[in-house]
């Protein structure tokens, strides 16, 4: 019975490690805010402003914008263009990255250890490889900024690295903007 336990346990952590493995660079979120400020006066929100700077593309930038006013709408805020209590803004920026690995292969007979010291029988060689990895390195911001006082009252930091185009780009950045947006608070 423990064997079988045991092999269990094994198995799920098995899992577990080969899905955390396969997802590949995942997005690192923070997250702060003004602990001054009165969260429950705000009820209505604009989508002030959004920068992005790189290689993102209008289609793109126009999915975060959607994806930030459908996190402001599920936490019980109203959009209002006119006279909003709180601006959302955000800055998407893409940098082109290049990381750099070397790795050393030594072969041939190398020499052999005595008692009575070493002797080198023959030359060793080695081959040094360098590989290049080039990557994108995404960094989104939100900040919510009190519209009436003009002062920042949250902020929230995504920065994750792209081998790869995206996929479904809506919903990794919906996926994204949701995960970011978790710590603001509900409306009240």
């Amino acid at each position: 019975m423990r064997l079988h336990n045991k092999l269990n346990t094994a198995l799920i952590l098995f899992a577990a490690i080969t899905l955390l493995t396969a997802c590949g660079s995942s997005l690192k979120v923070t997250s702060d805010y003004d602990k001054e400020a009165n969260f429950a006066a705000f009820k209505t929100f604009s989508i002030y402003n959004l920068k992005t700077t790189g290689s993102v593309s209008q289609l793109n930038a126009d999915r975060i914008a959607a994806a930030m006013r459908n996190e402001m709408i599920k936490k019980g805020y109203t959009e209002d263009k006119n006279n909003p209590d709180l601006m959302v803004n955000g800055v998407a920026v893409l940098k082109d990255k290049q990381d750099v690995s070397t790795s050393t292969n030594y072969y041939g007979w190398g020499g052999i250890y005595r008692p009575y010291g070493f002797y080198h029988t023959m030359p060793m060689a080695a081959s040094t490889t360098v590989n290049t990895y080039n990557y994108k390195a995404g960094t989104f911001i939100i900040d919510v900024v009190d519209a009436k006082a003009n002062k920042a009252v949250w902020e929230s930091t995504g920065k994750k690295d792209f081998d790869r185009q995206l996929k479904n780009p809506e919903e990794e950045i919906n996926t994204g903007v949701a995960k970011m947006m978790e710590s603001f608070p509900a409306a009240k």
